[in-house]
């Protein structure tokens, strides 16, 4: 068995366009979310949200996931793009030792005001930045080094070069031309709400340059406010890590 190559994100965090980009590389397996599709709608969900009528997927456990990652990848190079507060159920030294790591950052104000856009009720589970930073220290903890960061700003303020320096750190190839792509149906990635968090993706011709934007804390919700305060340092402690390019 290959190891996986795995993104490590937060929700809402330009992580779904990075797995597009990857998918148009040609080269990996590429899944999305696959313990996050067993978190939310599994025979028994850990969405903390999650009610009698939520949907269920019979059949779909962490043991019946992970046993399909582990045939998948014994073929085939397999990236996933998902997010560590999924990983609970199956996290030990040995299921970290199937893959290379790498995380994606970004702003907690950010991903806050835009979840709270979707999800006004969102429950503090479902954020991530905690279990991110959690992760993060254990892999140090495991390694000696710490793994790959970008932040999602960098990323868009020079996707080339970010995705290049990304390439390079967890040793594959750079294929400028998949930062590049037809607008379109995105199935492949719309197992959840048939794709409604998805519709920037759908719209969009690639990874391109944007100029970064600043958002105020003081323009935010009460409820993204009060998260933001406990979740800020996690993210200031990865962002310590991340790759910088000289162009940014």
């Amino acid at each position: 068995m290959e190891k996986i190559l795995a993104l490590w994100a937060v929700p809402r965090s330009t992580s779904t366009a990075f797995e597009w980009m990857m998918r148009v590389r040609g080269d990996f397996e590429c899944l999305h979310e696959p313990f996050g599709e067993v978190w939310y709608q599994g025979e028994e969900p850990l969405w903390p949200r999650a009610t009698q009528d939520s949907l269920r997927t019979p059949g779909l456990t962490y043991e019946s996931c992970w046993k399909n990652l582990q045939g998948i990848s014994a073929h085939k190079a397999v990236f996933i793009k998902d997010f560590p507060l999924y990983l609970e159920p199956v996290l030990s030294d040995e299921f970290l030792g199937n893959f290379r790591h790498s995380f994606l950052i970004r702003d907690p104000l950010k991903t806050l005001s835009s979840m709270y856009e979707k999800w006004p009720d969102f429950h503090e589970k479902e954020i991530g930045f905690i279990e991110q930073r959690q992760l993060f220290d254990h892999l140090c903890e495991l390694d000696g080094n710490p793994p790959p960061v970008i932040d999602s700003d960098d990323l868009l303020e020079d996707p080339f070069e970010m995705v290049k320096l990304w390439c390079e750190a967890v040793d594959i190839s750079f294929i400028p031309e998949a930062l590049s792509w037809t607008p379109g149906p995105r199935d492949e990635v719309s197992w959840w709400d048939g794709g409604s968090f998805h519709e920037n993706l759908r719209k969009s011709d690639g990874l391109k340059k944007q100029k970064r934007k600043e958002i105020s804390i003081e323009d935010a919700p009460e409820r993204v406010k009060e998260v933001y305060q406990v979740v800020r340092p996690h993210y200031e402690h990865l962002a310590k890590h991340r790759i910088t390019s000289k162009n940014v």
